[in-house]
């Protein structure tokens, strides 16, 4: 049986483990802030709140964190900031959004390359070809706001409704994955360029974003 409190601490468990408050996460999942505060984990009238099915999937797609995964963390049910929890980490390159459309960032296979990217200490675990964006514009604003960092993965298989970096040689752009069809996946803009198709090519790299740090 899965008990109101053990819910609210995974979430919790989950947020800390990526350097994010309740409201970071919420943030980085597109809902209110204050939908994991919690403010709001009670009625008014002492009744508990469930956090929704739909809120649930958004901050695991966020983070990048598989149902097992996180039903691990439903199991173990104690709190984030307990003594000796071992946080897995990892040092990635990273570089500014606008800088990746430099010459020589990646290689012929789409992997980052070369030596103009600094170091980035993942929050959570993240695979060795993975790299992180500093978003460092507000065209993408609400869904990436200045200052995010992405986490990306070239590797990752790309899915319906995954947000990606669409790389190409003359631009760098962020996207969702939508339908798709005999030439391939569909892409819709986000931010500036919400709701736009964007054609896709196939010389076009779509690298997953599998988490978002605020």
């Amino acid at each position: 049986m899965i008990r109101h409190h053990d819910l609210w601490q995974a979430l919790d468990t989950l947020a800390a483990e990526r350097g994010l408050t309740p409201s970071g996460l919420a943030r980085a999942a597109g809902l209110d802030v204050t939908a994991f505060n919690p403010s709001k984990r009670m009625t008014p009238s002492g009744r508990p709140r469930w956090p929704g099915t739909e809120s649930l999937a958004r901050a695991l797609d966020a983070t990048g964190t598989t149902l097992e995964a996180f039903s691990r963390l439903l199991e173990e049910g104690h709190a984030p900031h307990r003594a000796g929890r071992p946080v897995a980490r990892m040092r990635l390159r990273m570089s500014p959004l606008s800088h990746l459309e430099q010459d020589g960032m990646f290689d012929a296979a789409g992997l980052p390359a070369g030596r103009h990217w600094d170091a980035w200490d993942s929050p959570g675990p993240a695979d060795s070809d993975c790299y992180a964006v500093m978003v460092d514009t507000d065209a993408f604003d609400p869904v990436f706001r200045a200052g995010a960092v992405l986490v990306v993965s070239p590797g990752a298989a790309v899915r319906h409704h995954d947000r990606v970096i669409l790389r190409r040689p003359d631009a760098i752009l962020c996207a969702i994955v939508g339908d798709g069809g005999d030439d391939g996946p569909t892409l819709r803009g986000i931010g500036a360029q919400d709701g736009m198709d964007i054609p896709a090519r196939w010389t076009d790299h779509l690298h997953r974003i599998t988490m978002a740090v605020l």
